[in-house]
C-alpha cells in the first residue's frame, strides 16, 4: 500500500437529537450550521460532545477564553474553558481531539489542543470548523482508490537510479523511507520521520496537540520500549490496554456520529494497535475528526473503527481515554494540517501476519495472529514490535538458548522468499527492541518503500524455534599446520572449536593458494558464515532487491576461511563479477556519467559446513612459496 499515516479521532451516537440541535448526528448528508470565528467572543458559552464511557457521546459545558489569530498558517484557534466535574480532574484528555464544539447552537470547531503537561485548569484549543470541513470534502486523486470498497493504489513508482547517483528525498509522503534500496532500517525511518513532522517546531513551545492514546493489547511490558521509541515521536503515545481480536460489539453503531470514538487499528488480532480519538462531523459516508494531524501524511489509508471507551484515567501529567474498537468500519482517507477524514465505504489494505512457536513447552499461548495494515513506515515497525512482544511473552526465560526464526514473505506478483534469522543467548532471550533489526522486518519496510512498482504484502509466516541450550562452539585457535605451502598447494589450518560443555573438538580445513601469491606471505582470516556478506549487485529492480535479501551472509552454521586477492571485483546493473583485471575495471568506467560500476575488493573462500553456530574469528599467516621450473 502506497500511503503515510496513522491514527485519529472520531465516533459517537445518536444521542444529539434529545438536545434539539440542527447538526446531523448520525450517517446523513445534511449540511451543518455553523459559526464562524469571527462571530465567536470571549465569554460566550456552549456545549462540547465527547463519549465519556461506552459509544454514547455526552455533553460538557464550554466558555470561550478568547481566539489566537493565525495560529497555524491560515488558521485561527478558539481558547475555551471546560467546566464539567469529570474534566475538572482530567483537565486535557488525550482522546478527545476532535469533540465538536457548539457556541450560540452551531457547530464552532473540534476541541484539538493542550497546553504543556501538569495544566491545573481544563483548558483547551479549539481548530475553526471550517478548513476541517474543506479538508472533508477535498477530493482523493483519481486511481488511488481503484474500486469502491477496494485498497488503495499504492502512489506512483519512480524508476530508481543506480547506486551512487543521488536518489534525494521522496516526493509521496511524510512516512517514506529516503534512502538506497537495500539499506533500510526500521529505527532510521523512524528517526526520518520524526525530523520531518518536528521540522521547524520549536521544542518549548506550550500550545500542542493533544497526543492521540495508542492503545496496546496484547504486548508485553518491556517491549513497550521499542513501541514508544518507534510510534512515539508520530504524536502516538503507547498505553496498555487491552482489546485487540476482530470481534465486533453487537451494541455499537453501525455508522459514525458526531463525538463518537473513533479508532485507527494499525493492528488487530492477538495483539492490537489502536489510536484513539474523536469524530467531529459526520457528514454521508464521511467524517472529519481530530482538529489537527497525526503526521499531515495527505492522502492516507488505514484501518478504522468505531471506539468504545472504558474511562477516562486522570493523571496529573497527562489524562487518557483508555477503550478498544467496537466495530470496524471504513478506512482513514486524508490526514490535513486541521483534520483527518475518515472514509466509510472504503476498505484500507491489511495483511496476515502469523507466528509459530516450537520447543517453548508448556507455553499458555505458541500461535500467534495478527492482521497489520500496510502503509510505509508503520507496517515494518508493526511486525517488528509484535514480533518482539511475541518473544518476550512465549520465551521469556532467563537460560541460555539458541533460537532459530524462519519467516516467509509472500509479495503480489513476486512470489514467496524465506529469511533467517537466529542466534545464540546466554541468560535468556535477546530484548524485544532486538527484533526492530529482523530481516523479516526490514523486508517488510523494503517492499513497501521500494521505488520501482506498486505492490502488495499478501503475508507473513513466522516459525521461531526454540531449543535451551547453547548450541555453540567458541573458536579457541588456529595452528598452521605448514607454515610455508609452495603455490598452487593446500595450506592446512586446525582450528579448535570448544563447545559449552563438553570436550574441545579440532577440524582440519585445507585452503588452496593460487600462484598469483607465489612469494609472499598470505593472511588467512578465520569467521563464522554469519559475519560475512557476500558481494551483491545494487538491485535495479523489486524482483532483484528480494532476491538480495536471501543473501545477506554466508550459510550460518560454518566456519570460513577467506583470502584477499590481487584483482578486483566489480557490480554493475545487476551482476556481480568477483574477479576483473585493472584494465577491465577502466572499460567499465562511464566517460559521461557519475553512475558506474561498484568496485569492491575480491576475496578467496572456503566455506565449512558446520552442526552448529560459532562464536569468535582468528587469523593465520601462511607464506607461499615460489616453485622453481
Amino acid at each position: 500500500m502506497r500511503k503515510e499515516f496513522l491514527p485519529i479521532g472520531a465516533l459517537g451516537i445518536g444521542l444529539l437529537a434529545g438536545l434539539g440541535l440542527s447538526i446531523p448526528l448520525a450517517h446523513g448528508d445534511a449540511k451543518p450550521k455553523t459559526i464562524s470565528v469571527d462571530e465567536i467572543k470571549d465569554g460566550m458559552k456552549g456545549y462540547g460532545l465527547t463519549v465519556f464511557k461506552g459509544t454514547e457521546p455526552e455533553r460538557f459545558d464550554v466558555e470561550v477564553v478568547g481566539v489566537l489569530k493565525n495560529f497555524r498558517p491560515g488558521q485561527e484557534l478558539v481558547l475555551i474553558k471546560t467546566p464539567h466535574p469529570r474534566l475538572n480532574v482530567t483537565k486535557n484528555v488525550k482522546g478527545m481531539s476532535g469533540s465538536p464544539i457548539f457556541l450560540d447552537g452551531r457547530l464552532a470547531g473540534a476541541y484539538a489542543y493542550s497546553w504543556a503537561s501538569f495544566q491545573v485548569e481544563p483548558v483547551a484549543g479549539v481548530t475553526p470548523i471550517a478548513p476541517m470541513l474543506a479538508e472533508m470534502r477535498r477530493p482523493i486523486p483519481p486511481g488511488f482508490w481503484p474500486l469502491e470498497g477496494r485498497g488503495p493504489l499504492p502512489t506512483a513508482a519512480k524508476p530508481a537510479p543506480q547506486k551512487h547517483a543521488s536518489l534525494g528525498p521522496r516526493e509521496d509522503g511524510a512516512t517514506a523511507w529516503n534512502g538506497d534500496p537495500g539499506a533500510y532500517d526500521v529505527e532510521k525511518h523512524a528517526e526520518q520521520v520524526k525530523a520531518r513532522m518536528t521540522a521547524g517546531l520549536d521544542s518549548a513551545r506550550t500550545v500542542v496537540p493533544a497526543a492521540t492514546p495508542l492503545l496496546l493489547g496484547g504486548m508485553s511490558d518491556r517491549s513497550l520500549a521499542l513501541v514508544s521509541k518507534l510510534f512515539g515521536p508520530l504524536g502516538l503515545e503507547p498505553v496498555q490496554a487491552g482489546g485487540g481480536g476482530n470481534s465486533v460489539d453487537p451494541n455499537a453503531p453501525m455508522h459514525y456520529v458526531n463525538g463518537g470514538g473513533l479508532g485507527i487499528q494499525m493492528a488487530r488480532g492477538d495483539v492490537s494497535f489502536m489510536g484513539l480519538g474523536t469524530v467531529t462531523f459526520v457528514e454521508g459516508q464521511k467524517l472529519c475528526g481530530f482538529g489537527h494531524p497525526m503526521m499531515e501524511a495527505g492522502v492516507t489509508a488505514l484501518p478504522a473503527a468505531i471506539g468504545k471507551v472504558h474511562w477516562l484515567f486522570a493523571s496529573e501529567q497527562h489524562s487518557s481515554k483508555i477503550g478498544e474498537a467496537a466495530r470496524p468500519l471504513g478506512a482513514l482517507v486524508q490526514d490535513r494540517q486541521s483534520a483527518v477524514v475518515v472514509d466509510e465505504s472504503k476498505t484500507a489494505p491489511t495483511f496476515p501476519f502469523s507466528i509459530d512457536v516450537r520447543g517453548a513447552e508448556g507455553a499458555p499461548k505458541k500461535i500467534w495472529n495478527v492482521e497489520v495494515a500496510e502503509e510505509r513506515f508503520m507496517s515494518a515497525s508493526l511486525v517488528a514490535s509484535v514480533l518482539g512482544s511475541v518473544v518476550d511473552a512465549t520465551v521469556n526465560e532467563r537460560r541460555d538458548v539458541t533460537w532459530r526464526l524462519v519467516s516467509k514473505l509472500s509479495v503480489r506478483g513476486h512470489g514467496t522468499i524465506e529469511l533467517e534469522d537466529f542466534g545464540v543467548a546466554v541468560g535468556g532471550m535477546p530484548d524485544a527492541g532486538e527484533f526492530a533489526h529482523a530481516k523479516i522486518g526490514r523486508a517488510v519496510g523494503e517492499v513497501l518503500n521500494n521505488p520501482w512498482e506498486m505492490t502488495h504484502v499478501e503475508k507473513v509466516e513466522s516459525v521461531l524455534t526454540v531449543d535451551y541450550s547453547r548450541d555453540l562452539w567458541r573458536l579457541r585457535g588456529v595452528d598452521v599446520l605448514e607454515p610455508v605451502v609452495d603455490a598452487n598447494q593446500n595450506a592446512r589450518l586446525r582450528v579448535h572449536l570448544q563447545p559449552f560443555a563438553g570436550p574441545e573438538v579440532t577440524k582440519v580445513i585445507e585452503v588452496k593458494l593460487p600462484e598469483e601469491l607465489a612469494g609472499k606471505d598470505v593472511d588467512l582470516d578465520v569467521v563464522p558464515g554469519y559475519q560475512v556478506s557476500p558481494e551483491l549487485p545494487s538491485p535495479q529492480t523489486l524482483g532483484d532487491l528480494l532476491a538480495n535479501s536471501q543473501k545477506q551472509n554466508m550459510l550460518p552454521k560454518s566456519l570460513v576461511v577467506q583470502y584477499r586477492v590481487r584483482s578486483q571485483g566489480v557490480a554493475f546493473r545487476g551482476h556481480v563479477a568477483d574477479r576483473l583485471p585493472s584494465f577491465a575495471l577502466d572499460a567499465l568506467r562511464p566517460a559521461t556519467s557519475d553512475t558506474g560500476p561498484d568496485a569492491f575488493a575480491s576475496y578467496a573462500r572456503v566455506i565449512v559446513p558446520l552442526d552448529r553456530y560459532v562464536e569468535g574469528t582468528d587469523k593465520a599467516r601462511v607464506k607461499v612459496r615460489q616453485i622453481v621450473r
